[in-house]
């Protein structure tokens, strides 16, 4: 192996213990330290955190060496850390033509948004495509993926959750066959592999450096990418100085509302579905004392009676509960009044998480119940979506908008039922409302619906 051939380094911002092959010296490799000094202040150069000296930390290096605590879920960063980095070169085997080998049709609005959106790659620009769940986002990036590949550049598009991730990766290369792809996410099975197209979490995008002429990252609004500095340091680490960003939302916070009424950042917006029905409306649900009441009076529930309906009528439907631990005990008083049901019960620490939302697709479940980690990025084609505890402060007007878009998604069945089921509405209940009647509005004045 030369140095020139290091196609594990390419683009890539790693620490020595993050990768087995051996490092071969040469005029394109660099190496940097692991901290790097601004405006006076120790940073962490993977994340940007600042460091906090850390006494009497005895290191291998025989030194009183201090690390990074920000980002150590990516393996330790210290002071005398190397990382180890290779321009990215666009090393890649030209695709045979047709590059895009997916048959489906764009609608008008669609087509619109996907030339911006090719229009942005072409000038590198940074865009966002506000489009409301179920709008068709993958299908949109269809093009500009396309045109991207076919101009040799290198495409990463990255999301907060790794279910949308492990989603996305079979679509993405269904319509690209011929277009090598490597798929990130913590605890991935494969090793990693030098790729023209990278689908990845937000977290991954910490090892890559100057790497992507074409970044896409999809769900800003999710946690954790909205909240946290350092992930998105990360982004804008990873994608080269003259390069496209695309940011992918169907709820987009005020900020950047106000950047896009300000003419500061350019948007596509698409506020229909792209089988031209509405979206669904919840219906609120009083049900009094429900963390109580649903635990040990449950038969006397609303949620019991309409959960009984949907099971007789034979109708699959998602259970959202506000944490893992009620959902827990719930879930085993599921199980003692509905015996005959096959469902399961899934959250972001569950190992088997992968293996039940695949069965819950095969239809091989009647429901699942589920934390908010199925808010979004997940596609069930025939279901109805129940919320219990709506009212609980984990459930804001981003989470429920995705919630309810769960529902009505496939054009075989383009409705749905949304309930949300509470002891009392909170705002963040009638500004999920609010803005999903808006989208509908506004769909139906520009003439996007069928009915």
């Amino acid at each position: 192996m030369t140095a020139a051939k290091q196609t594990h380094l390419y683009g890539r911002e790693v620490l020595r213990s993050e990768f087995s092959q051996p490092i071969i010296d040469g005029s394109n490799l660099l190496k940097t330290s692991g901290f790097y000094i601004k405006n006076g202040k120790e940073r962490c150069r993977r994340c940007n955190h600042p460091i906090v000296p850390i006494p009497f930390n005895q290191c291998t290096c025989d030194k009183e060496c201090s690390y990074c605590t920000n980002c150590l879920q990516l393996g330790k960063v210290k002071s005398c850390s190397m990382f180890f980095h290779i321009p990215e070169p666009n090393e890649f085997k030209k695709v045979p033509e047709p590059i895009l080998h997916w048959k489906g049709k764009l609608s008008a609005q669609q087509e619109a948004a996907a030339q911006e959106l090719i229009q942005s790659i072409d000038h590198c620009e940074t865009r966002l495509l506000w489009a409301v769940a179920g709008a068709g986002k993958t299908e949109m990036l269809f093009p500009g993926i396309e045109r991207a590949i076919r101009q040799n550049k290198r495409i990463c598009l990255a999301s907060p959750r790794v279910d949308v991730c492990l989603e996305l990766a079979p679509r993405i290369q269904q319509a690209f066959p011929d277009v090598p792809i490597s798929v990130l996410y913590g605890d991935m099975e494969e090793p990693y592999t030098y790729a023209q197209l990278t689908v990845a979490t937000t977290h991954q995008l910490y090892r890559f450096k100057e790497a992507f002429d074409l970044l896409i990252i999809d769900e800003i609004d999710a946690f954790p990418y909205r909240m946290d500095k350092a992930l998105q340091y990360a982004a804008e680490k990873s994608r080269k100085s003259v390069s496209t960003l695309i940011f992918l939302t169907a709820t987009p916070d005020q900020t950047y509302q106000k950047r896009i009424e300000k003419k500061q950042l350019k948007a596509s917006i698409l506020p229909a579905r792209y089988h031209g029905f509405a979206l669904p409306v919840p219906k609120n649900v009083r049900e009094k004392n429900w963390q109580k009441a649903l635990l040990h009076h449950f038969p006397n529930t609303k949620l019991f009676k309409q959960m009984q309906q949907l099971f007789k009528s034979q109708k699959k439907f998602l259970l959202f509960a506000p944490n893992i631990d009620w959902m827990t005990a719930f879930s085993e008083v599921i199980k003692t009044h509905f015996e005959t049901a096959h469902f399961e019960a899934v959250h972001s620490q569950d190992p088997e998480r992968k293996a039940k939302v695949l069965s819950m697709r095969n239809e091989e479940l009647d429901f699942l119940v589920c934390t908010t980690i199925l808010e979004r990025g997940v596609t069930f084609p025939n279901i109805d979506v129940l919320v219990i505890g709506s009212d609980d402060r984990i459930f804001t007007e981003s989470a429920l908008v995705q919630i309810a878009g769960r529902a009505g998604r496939s054009p075989q069945y383009p409705t749905g039922n949304v309930l949300f089921y509470h002891d009392g509405l909170t705002k963040e209940i009638k500004k999920a409302i609010r803005q999903i009647k808006k989208m509908n509005e506004i769909a139906k004045k520009r003439g996007l619906l069928n009915s």
